[in-house]
């Protein structure tokens, strides 16, 4: 009878959930219920003792994760870079394979790390669109998009960093890659039934000449033909998510001992933490961070813009951008948006002022914006004359130097930036504008690692790397 109890209060909470009503508000009603059921008397020690320490420590362990994968699946969305991997995969395999084509777009971005609700709304114009020339019925989307996204990926793929692959961890004391084998196996079984069934499926309703279908409702609207991020670019962030992850796993257990002792001021005693119950998370949260920092810093100009205006309040949102470093550069170019108020940019100048910095204001976005785009301009003209060979590295510098009263020179400046940042700025420029991109001379070199002063040699050779 217990057991009857138990999985009637489960298929209450799923019948809830899947009206749409609330989890959070009718996991106690369905937990208490059971209670009531089989000890009236128990209802309030066991809503105080149980079911409110069991909820307190599942977010103590688990809500960072949930927090930094909304955040790090947010921001894929906002840069593009979801939109960016979906087109390079469907160009890859094709429109006449619309299914393969959305479970392996759904499997490659869940696996990544990216949101599952984040997928679904990056894929469904795609996927529609797709279903739609390939004359397959409408119907069938959900289940492509379920076998990629919510099925081994999720849970059978060894080192997924979605949290239904987290949470058992500290119940077992494994991590996130344990039984990699079994994992590989379930996950060829499970993709390869369900492409089966999903194919099996399409070929009947061929058959009945059933088509994608007419007078559909919630169709997405055609899909805009904007310049997208590379999508090599928007698949490192989910590669680094996946190797930090791997890395820490590992790492963390040699940094730490089984148990590490806190003591801090204000404990009584000593607190004791298990290691090896919380580095499977730890992993996972530290793999999201990276994720998150690296798409901050490749995707800013279009996530400041989106987020702007899903703030509310884009006559509020401005851009500021310091200048490398910080500490020392005086510069910061405070940049209007479309929708940027006059008092939001004077607020953020006399912020800059505050802080004792040089403001200067763009009276609109533009790629690079000011300082940048005119140090793309000089670089570009100093490689041409340097590839023309009309000049040496270093005279080209003396030239700049002496003549325009530069501190540094252009291939100095260069070198002391990263010539692997500026190539990687150029290009981003050319998608975003047009245009030919980085010479072949800067690739070359970032290609042989001559990356200037970080690895030692770059225009000029310094030696042991700085």
């Amino acid at each position: 009878m217990d057991v009857l109890i138990v999985l009637g209060a489960l298929f209450f909470l799923m019948a809830m959930a899947y009206r749409g009503y609330s989890v959070i508000l009718f996991s106690p009603i369905a937990a208490m219920g059971a209670v009531l059921l089989v000890d009236p008397a128990a209802v309030a020690p066991a809503f105080s003792e149980i079911f409110m320490e069991k909820m307190a420590g599942f977010l103590k362990l688990y809500f960072p994760v949930f927090l930094l994968g909304a955040i790090f699946g947010k921001l894929i969305e906002l840069s593009g870079f979801s939109k960016s991997i979906v087109t390079a995969i469907i160009k890859l395999i094709g429109t006449e394979k619309a299914i393969l084509a959305i479970v392996l777009v759904c499997a490659i971005l869940t696996y990544g790390g990216v949101s599952l609700f984040v997928v679904v709304f990056a894929v469904y114009p795609f996927a529609s669109e797709m279903f739609r020339q390939g004359n397959i019925p409408k119907r069938f989307i959900p289940g492509a998009i379920a076998l990629g996204g919510v099925s081994f990926t999720m849970d059978a793929l060894p080192g997924s960093p979605q949290i239904q692959n987290i949470i058992p961890t500290s119940f077992f004391n494994t991590n996130a890659w344990a039984a990699p084998c079994l994992g590989i196996i379930g996950s060829i079984i499970v993709f390869v039934a369900g492409m089966a069934y999903l194919e099996w499926a399409r070929r009947k309703a061929a058959a009945r000449n059933e088509g994608y279908g007419l007078n559909l409702l919630n169709e997405p609207e055609t899909f805009s033909s904007k310049v997208l991020p590379s999508p090599w670019l928007a698949l490192t962030p989910l590669v680094l998510v996946g190797v930090t992850n791997f890395l820490l796993t590992s790492l963390i257990p040699m940094w730490y001992d089984r148990l590490y002792s806190i003591s801090l001021p204000g404990l009584t005693s000593p607190l004791q933490v298990e290691i090896n119950k919380l580095t499977a998370i730890w992993a996972v949260e530290g793999a999201m961070l990276i994720g998150i920092i690296f798409v901050l810093i490749a995707g800013y100009k279009d996530i400041i813009s989106r987020l702007a205006d899903a703030s509310g309040r884009p006559e509020q949102c401005c851009n500021m951008h310091f200048f490398h470093p910080v500490t020392v550069m005086e510069l910061c170019e405070v940049v209007r948006g479309p929708a940027t108020s006059d008092a939001t940019i004077e607020a953020a100048v006399r912020f800059v002022e505050s802080i004792g910095r040089v403001p200067v204001v763009l009276k609109k976005e533009v790629h690079g914006f000011i300082a940048n785009r005119i140090l793309f301009a000089a670089s570009e003209e100093a490689l041409h004359l340097l590839e023309g060979g009309y000049a040496t590295a270093q005279d080209i510098d003396t030239a700049v130097k002496k003549g325009l009263n530069w501190p540094m020179g252009p291939f100095e400046l260069l070198d002391f930036s990263g010539l692997d940042i500026f190539v990687g700025a150029m290009e981003d420029r050319a998608r975003a504008e047009g245009g030919s991109g980085a010479p072949r001379l800067l690739k070359d070199m970032v290609a042989r690692g001559e990356l200037g002063r970080k690895t030692g040699k770059g225009f000029y050779d310094y030696g042991e790397k700085t």
